[in-house]
């Protein structure tokens, strides 16, 4: 019976990595790793990775995760040095799943069901490292106890000058010498500032934007009840406060060097940075992928954006999302401009990462065309060749901020004035956000800074609090590249944006480069060679002006959308104007349906 009961398992077993798709199933369960345990299966999944890799190879293989929820801690995470785009550069990170290397490897949950992965303090949860056709399927990325607090407004008592509030539940707590400390596994920290939503509506209150919270000289005068100094009539009883911590250590899920990586119906319901972080990729396909809200008392998703690509290439294609509740974008799209600090002959140059929040990552190599820009006139001054690039303030690329850069043709004799940025046209992605649906987020909807077609199609913008779409490009601040060249945005639908003001907020949508000089810029930055911007057959319902702003473009078409206007907020835009253009050229604006009068005086006006 013993040899029978063997012969049995080993029969089961052979059929659970069988070939399918071309590749090997293979059931996280047979690694030990149980759903609903609560127990840290960080190691586990490891040992597993690590053997399908000693089985497979590069051949393809499937791990299949059953239902339900698995918790990663700390304690057994993998250490490694990561310098991630738009986050703070503190390493090691802890990673609980990473992939490094790895090829045509799948991660899903068996059919139907979600696999959720709980981080039990501060990490990064999963990590793609120099990935090739690796996937992820119908898995969940959250945290236990998240770094952003939760509380409710009680009583506001303006007259005395103070709030009264309570702490939701999941939030770990103590007062110390007066001050709110909330804490965690292995953080801990007194918030400064926050968000506030709308308690029933849960989209963040009008002509609020970013608040201070008030956490220091607090006194809990009963068990999760706060009484502190704080002085702010907006904050009704009944609101809702995100308390922020002012560190962005990890998004959710971090991709590095990959090749045509697939994220399918999964949803990160939290990330202490961005959602999802890309840069230096080729080819991503998310469908169905989320940022969004668990059902439950959370009215927060991400600390940042939804998505940010840095300096990707190939399609960047997003389709079928919801991007909710998070404390910036949906998707920013855009590379990084090195400012040039140093000529070194006639055709060697220094090169350096400005950002405090974007250095030490690969930036380009030889063969690579890029762009010289004036940066404060935002003009094209020279193209080029990269013929040789190294790191220049340290011996390896990991945590470099300059590089040695060598081209091809000679360099102009003041490049090194301080005014000179450097573009990377290698690696620009073309673009496809369609079918998703942005709401109830702080700062704007979409960005987008790429060279290459940008089409932005059928999605639902519904109180994305600033603009709903923004095309940028700064070489001074940000240091977030470029000109856009070919943008369509068609059969969207814009519902009350611009209840905030953030930074570009000028328009619903907003073309926005950075530009300190204009009055002396004699190109256009965005558009140009016959393109533009094309903005065709969506639907504007909104309580105030703004539709469109836009600076150093050429080539704009308005044509065949709708305006509905309503009295859900009180106009207070300083923009008092459907369109303002500032050195704008070749503008079509027909067959519009407006709601009310349309004066091309009053409604379309030409500040330079």
């Amino acid at each position: 019976m013993r040899r029978i009961t063997i012969f049995i398992f080993a029969a089961i077993a052979a059929l659970m990595a069988v070939s399918c798709g071309g590749g090997k199933i293979y059931y996280a369960k047979d690694f030990g790793i149980i759903p609903n345990t609560g127990e840290d299966v960080t190691q586990l999944v490891r040992q597993a990775i690590e053997q399908i890799r000693a089985e497979r190879g590069d051949k393809a293989a499937t791990l299949v995760f059953e239902s339900g929820e698995y918790d990663f801690f700390p304690e057994n995470a993998n250490q490694k040095v990561y310098y991630i785009s738009n986050h703070d550069q503190h390493n090691p990170k802890l990673v609980a799943v990473a992939l490094e290397g790895t090829k045509n490897l799948t991660l899903k949950c068996t059919e139907g069901g979600q696999a959720d992965f709980y981080m039990n303090g501060r990490m990064l949860p999963v990590a793609m490292v120099d990935c090739e056709n690796c996937r992820l399927e119908s898995i969940g990325i959250d945290t236990r106890v998240p770094q952003i607090t939760q509380v409710e407004i009680v009583e506001n008592d303006s007259e005395n000058g103070y709030i009264t509030y309570r702490i939701a539940p999941y939030v770990n707590y103590k007062i110390v010498d007066g001050n709110l400390v909330v804490y965690g596994r292995n953080w801990e920290h007194t918030p400064r500032y926050g968000i506030a939503f709308d308690g029933g509506k849960r989209n963040i209150i009008y002509r609020t934007s970013d608040i201070w919270v008030a956490a220091k000289d607090v006194e809990e005068i009963a068990p999760r009840l706060i009484r502190a100094p704080w002085r702010d009539q907006r904050l009704v009883k009944g609101s809702v406060i995100a308390m922020r911590p002012d560190v962005r250590p990890t998004p959710g899920i971090f991709l590095y060097g990959c090749k045509d990586t697939h994220i399918e119906n999964t949803t990160v319901y939290y990330a202490e940075g961005m959602g999802l972080l890309a840069q230096i990729c080729d080819n991503i396909y998310l469908d169905h992928f989320n940022v969004a809200l668990r059902d439950g008392e959370r009215y927060f998703t991400t600390q940042a954006d939804a998505t940010h690509f840095s300096a990707c290439k190939g399609k960047i294609i997003s389709k079928n999302g919801l991007y909710e509740s998070m404390m910036d974008d949906a998707i920013n799209v855009h590379g990084t401009y090195l400012r040039v600090t140093q000529r070194l002959d006639s055709h060697t140059l220094v090169g350096r990462y400005m950002h405090p929040q974007a250095y030490g990552f690969y930036w380009g190599g030889a063969g690579d065309k890029v762009q010289l820009i004036n940066s404060d006139l935002m003009e094209i001054v020279a193209q080029n060749t990269i013929v040789e690039i190294t790191p220049h303030d340290k011996e390896v690329l990991d945590g470099s901020k300059e590089f040695k850069i060598r081209f091809k043709e000679p360099l102009p004799e003041d490049v090194a004035n301080g005014k000179y940025g450097i573009e990377n046209l290698e690696w620009t992605p073309e673009v496809l956000f369609a079918g998703n649906t942005i709401r109830n987020n702080r700062a704007r909807g979409t960005l987008f800074s790429t060279p290459k077609r940008t089409v932005v199609e059928n999605n639902i913008f519904d109180h994305t609090s600033g603009a709903a779409i923004l095309l940028c490009g700064d070489c001074n601040g940000w240091f977030e590249t470029g000109a856009c060249r070919d943008v369509v945005i068609r059969n969207n639908r814009f519902y009350n944006s611009l209840t905030n003001m953030f930074q570009f907020t000028d328009g619903i949508i907003s073309i926005y480069p950075v530009i300190p000089d204009l009055k002396a810029q004699t190109k256009y930055f965005h558009g140009g060679e016959g393109r533009g911007v094309v903005i065709e057959n969506n639907v504007f319902e909104t309580f105030d002006n703004p539709l469109v702003y836009a600076k150093s473009l050429d080539g704009l078409v308005f044509r065949g959308n709708k305006e509905i206007k309503n009295n859900d907020f009180e106009p207070f835009h300083w923009n008092k104007h459907r369109f303002l253009f500032d050195k704008v050229t070749n503008v079509v604006i027909s067959e519009n349906e407006w709601d009310g009068e349309f004066s091309l005086e009053k409604d379309v006006v030409y500040r330079q």
